[in-house]
């Protein structure tokens, strides 16, 4: 996808704004001529503000960093005014979690997505997008076994419940509720559904997929059965939120992966380009029941987003994680 597109003076708000995603759509979004509503959880914390300072833009007052907490309305709703498009990627984010505390993770995800929606609807804000995940898709034991798994399969709720992957329920139960309010309310949302996201890294901090890199790099034999689906570069994963905001024909779900793929294929892939690291082999299938395909992201590729190679994303991010010192 080229960057030709710019903005005519418009201004997205971006919720999440500090986080490994949410600061490389804030950089795309003034590299395009935006102005940015930036939301982060402590405005006295420099490791969420000041990597969003330091970007080419921000100094030209086109970005606007608020405060705001996805259970308190008003926070949002100051960062909502004003803005013609939301982009929504706040979310708790913990995918190891084996337990919810009275829904210690739930409400942030699901009453904070209705918030969002609610702010943006009464601001007159043309169009949402929300950042699910392939969380919403997978697990699916039900979907058939010869058929690859898209847009139309979603996460099999009660069988994540049993199993306490309260990750994926968070993000299943929040895309549900943002569909159910657009359709009650009459609001502009599609939705973007990545799967496993690395990449050069923009904060001070890493996101739990680029730990999940550091782990296999130091020899974690874990699997991440329920947890992967295929890779994505977080460069394509911000070019598609901005490609959905503009692209006034999108509509629905969008699988985000460069190939749906088995965590076996990516570990493989990793020692074959870093052989110095002590890289567990894999049985050949990590992901029972899930279909290898290139090319999935159909969708997003038919409005002109290139994907980046599974072999380029592993380079630049483990050569970011060099660069930051998370290895040797």
């Amino acid at each position: 996808m080229e960057d030709s597109s710019r903005s005519t003076g418009q201004t997205v708000c971006v919720t999440g704004a500090s986080g490994f995603i949410g600061s490389w759509i804030v950089r795309l979004l003034l590299d395009r001529g935006y102005s940015v509503n930036a939301s982060v959880q402590n405005l006295q914390d420099p490791r969420e503000t000041d990597h969003l300072k330091s970007m080419d833009g921000a100094e030209s007052s086109r970005l606007r960093l608020f405060q705001i907490d996805l259970l308190d309305y008003d926070s949002i709703s100051r960062a909502v005014r004003g803005a013609d498009g939301v982009i929504h990627v706040a979310s708790p984010n913990i995918i190891d979690r084996v337990s919810d505390p009275e829904g210690e993770l739930l409400r942030p995800a699901v009453e904070g997505t209705v918030n969002v929606l609610r702010a943006a609807k009464e601001n007159g804000t043309r169009r949402v997008v929300v950042t699910s995940s392939i969380s919403a898709i997978i697990p699916s034991p039900g979907w058939p076994a010869d058929v690859v798994k898209g847009e139309e399969c979603w996460t099999d709720v009660d069988f994540c419940k049993d199993n306490e992957i309260w990750y994926s329920v968070s993000k299943t139960l929040a895309e549900r509720a943002a569909w159910e309010f657009a359709k009650e309310n009459r609001l502009d949302v599609v939705v973007l559904n990545p799967g496993t996201v690395t990449g050069p890294i923009i904060p001070p901090t890493i996101n739990a997929s680029m730990s999940v890199l550091v782990r296999l790099l130091q020899g974690c034999t874990d699997e991440y059965e329920h947890f992967y689906m295929g890779p994505v570069h977080v460069k394509d994963v911000a070019l598609a939120h901005i490609l959905l905001y503009e692209n006034p024909s999108a509509s629905g779900r969008h699988l985000c992966v460069e190939s749906i793929a088995h965590y076996s294929d990516f570990a493989a892939k990793v020692a074959e380009l870093y052989p110095e690291y002590k890289i567990p082999r894999f049985p050949k299938d990590t992901q029972p029941g899930l279909l290898r395909a290139q090319n999935p992201s159909k969708k997003l590729i038919d409005m002109g987003l290139n994907f980046i190679s599974m072999e380029q994303i592993i380079k630049d991010s483990v050569e970011s994680l060099k660069e930051k010192g998370y290895i040797s």
